[in-house]
């Protein structure tokens, strides 16, 4: 498994060599070892979560407040066009974003850091991501942005088909104000 650093510090694409066969392949998607080299505690993680989006849905932008939340995030079946924004306050980054095309063929995977934001839009009927989460959830904690929020420019590939209502009606970065700052009470 191969491990790369990105443009966002701490955010890191985690790339398996899946075995193939006439009968399809096999994939290690997780490894304690590898994680470890790359700094990551796997102990941390304590839930391990799966969503199921139709094509053309779009899910976040998402965040944690409080102490935040790190998340190792997959496409397990189908593909998903994945965004992660920095919003780290005295990251290089901050205010930036990255995308990355996550697949159930490649089985590739992203650890994003507490302190982004993190979505997706599924780019097949259906697509299945898997997220192994270092918190346990608490509602009272999500904060979400709006996916079009005009001064990210996130170019989504596809015309967004679903949301949820929290989704649909979240406000810009520029409204978050307050609750933003919340994120990084505690956030290394």
């Amino acid at each position: 498994m191969k491990v790369e650093q990105t443009a966002i510090p701490g955010l890191l694409l985690f790339t398996p060599t899946p075995h193939r066969d006439a009968r399809g392949f096999f994939s290690r998607t997780f490894d304690t070892e590898v994680a470890r080299s790359a700094g990551l505690d796997p102990g941390r993680f304590v839930q391990d979560s799966i969503s199921r989006s139709a094509r053309g849905v779009v899910r976040g932008l998402h965040l944690r407040v409080g102490r935040g939340e790190s998340k190792l995030v997959r496409c397990s079946s189908g593909r998903i066009f994945d965004v992660v924004v920095d919003l780290r306050p005295g990251s290089p980054a901050y205010g930036s974003w990255l995308s990355f095309e996550l697949s159930g063929e490649l089985q590739n995977s992203i650890y994003v850091p507490a302190g982004c934001a993190h979505g997706f839009q599924a780019l097949t009927e259906p697509a299945d991501t898997s997220y192994r989460i270092d918190r346990e959830h608490d509602p009272s904690e999500d904060l979400t942005i709006a996916y079009d929020d005009p001064l990210l420019a996130i170019p989504w590939p596809l015309p967004v088909t679903l949301q949820s209502e929290a989704d649909r009606t979240a406000p810009p970065l520029a409204e978050v104000g307050d609750r933003l700052t919340l994120v990084f009470a505690g956030v290394r």
